[in-house]
């Protein structure tokens, strides 16, 4: 069974002796990329001859006042003017990938601090996202049911809605009047909703003069998951520390070999300086505005799209050698190229302090066959240790720069390498745009949540396996499949003490008692596998 781990897929990961940044590119591993064949070299043009023959920058503060100073090297680096301003609740938020929404049931989400409940109008054929609240007595939607003529049901006294949050029953109102359903009071706040790369984002304002807001403003775009050439499975998971935290640590592939060794593997480098193999990276900003920053790496370039999306993606490279022979035999004639291109998608959800959630997905354009055999289920368990692994981390570093308060976060932090480029570039962002912090509408106090038990922390099954439908299907079935091998056991034992040993056949009776031993040793082992894949999976980094 430690096949299905991620790790054991090491024999078909992307090596590639002459690629200088292989420290980002096999976050694929991350990905599902783990199993691909090799991406040829010519993705990566940058060489290490080149990339030593530029001088060094710093990068590292955001503040004239700090003792190292940096170079702006991009001349379009400051293009907003000084005063303007981030607004956290005039854009498109995602809610949930459709593919784990289930149709039949209300889904409660909590985004930019907003309670929301995500359910399936069937009567308009679209999902819509509603207030969680009922506003008869502030029952939660999302503990409702949808009934049987498709309209949203809070199972607290009954009240029906419909699509528009119109109040369409009152059970307790009487028949003969007054119509009590069909006064504003009796409605519920509608988010305006829409569905685009198969993930349901919504506008956080009800506010009537948003309703049409899709004709004028819409999520962002990427190209790729539009494409059907690629494959782009998707996954989703809550995660105990901040938005943030989470975007800076998605845009930093220096601390791969590192806090994720042993899970992904790496390029070595040329010369080898610790076990690890960290290496300098070569990274920077190219453009940077209110709506985020355009960067360049090694392996291609990123953008971060304000607020959710950080989107990493390679050049196109030509598949040479697709040759075919011309009509008259005597010359040959070359097909259309195949361009091989792939990227890494990270849509960053602000969740409340300390909270954030992340969906993820890596189309491309080859391998694509990989998964339609493997199931989805078998990539997150991979992809979920990668999250474990740093995971802790990332939950402590967030408190100690709350203590420090974001807005210091240059002065706290050393970054003097170009490998922090995009890191600072979103603390840059995010300081500059927004004071350094979220705003959550004055919701919130700013206090972060305590550290619960490691155990509760890592947790898998209420973060990931509930939310996703792949894996939840995945967990039902091996616990009834742990059961069943229980059961085969048992009423193995049972059959041989209940018959007389002149009755039975020494073959059969030890058969029996081979099976009962291999079947409970198996459940035994899978019950294991369970709470280590769904639930929780340590990882201590002192022994990896």
């Amino acid at each position: 069974m430690e096949a299905l781990k991620v790790s054991s897929f090491t024999s078909l990961h992307i090596p590639t002796a002459t690629t200088p940044d292989k420290t980002l590119f096999t976050r694929l591993k991350f990905l599902n990329f783990h199993q691909l064949s090799p991406l040829p070299s010519s993705i990566f043009s940058t060489t290490h001859k080149s990339r030593s023959s530029k001088p060094s920058k710093l990068y590292t503060t955001l503040s004239s006042s700090s003792t190292v100073s940096t170079e702006n090297t991009d001349p379009d680096l400051e293009t907003a003017t000084p005063d303007e301003k981030f607004e956290w609740f005039s854009q498109w938020y995602p809610v949930m990938p459709v593919c784990d929404l289930d149709k039949r049931v209300p889904h409660a989400k909590k985004i930019l601090g907003i309670d929301v409940v995500v359910w399936w109008d069937r009567n308009e054929s679209a999902w819509k996202v509603f207030d969680d609240t009922c506003p008869h007595r502030l029952a939660p939607l999302s503990q409702g049911r949808i009934d049987q003529w498709g309209r949203l049901q809070c199972v607290y006294h009954g009240w029906c809605f419909s699509g528009s949050g119109d109040c369409k029953f009152i059970p307790q109102a009487p028949p003969a009047g007054p119509p009590v359903h069909t006064f504003k009071k009796a409605c519920v706040g509608v988010y305006p909703t829409t569905v685009q790369h198969d993930i349901v984002w919504f506008w956080p304002s009800t506010d009537p003069q948003y309703k049409d807001i899709i004709m004028t403003k819409k999520p962002p775009y990427i190209p790729e998951l539009e494409d059907p050439s690629f494959t782009k499975l998707m996954g989703n998971r809550d995660i105990p520390y901040g938005y943030d935290v989470l975007v800076e640590n998605l845009m930093d592939p220096a601390h791969v070999p590192y806090a994720h060794h042993g899970i992904m593997q790496i390029r070595k480098p040329d010369v080898k300086l610790d076990r690890e193999g960290g290496r300098p990276l070569e990274m920077s900003v190219k453009k940077f505005d209110v709506n985020g920053f355009i960067g360049k790496h090694e392996w291609g370039s990123g953008k971060f799209i304000a607020p959710c999306v950080y989107y990493s993606y390679s050049e196109p490279v030509v598949d040479q050698g697709n040759e075919s022979a011309s009509s008259g035999g005597n010359e040959k004639v070359k097909k259309l190229p195949k361009q091989r291109r792939m990227a890494l998608i990270f849509i960053c959800v602000p969740v409340s302090p300390g909270n954030s959630r992340l969906i993820w997905t890596f189309p491309r354009n080859f391998g694509v066959w990989i998964d339609k055999i493997v199931p989805r289920w078998m990539f997150h368990v991979g992809q979920n240790l990668i999250l474990d692994s740093d995971l802790y981390l990332l939950h402590i570093e967030e408190r100690k720069i709350k203590d420090v308060g974001p807005i210091n976060w240059q002065k706290a932090c050393f970054v003097p390498t170009k490998s922090d480029a995009y890191v600072v570039g979103f603390r840059r962002w995010l300081t500059k745009y927004s004071g350094g912090e979220i705003n959550w509408g004055g919701k919130f106090s700013g206090t972060l949540p305590p550290t619960p038990p490691r155990e509760q922390l890592l947790d898998r099954y209420w973060s990931h396996v509930v939310n996703c439908k792949s894996c939840n299907s995945a967990y039902k079935t091996l616990n009834a499949l742990e059961v069943v091998l229980q059961v085969i056991s048992i009423v193995s034992i049972g059959i041989v003490a209940a018959t007389k040993q002149n009755v039975m056949s020494s073959i059969m009776r030890t058969t029996l008692v081979s099976t009962a031993v291999v079947c409970f040793t198996a459940s035994r082992w899978l019950a294991h596998f369970i709470y280590k894949n769904f639930h929780y999976h340590d990882y201590n980094h002192a022994f990896r």
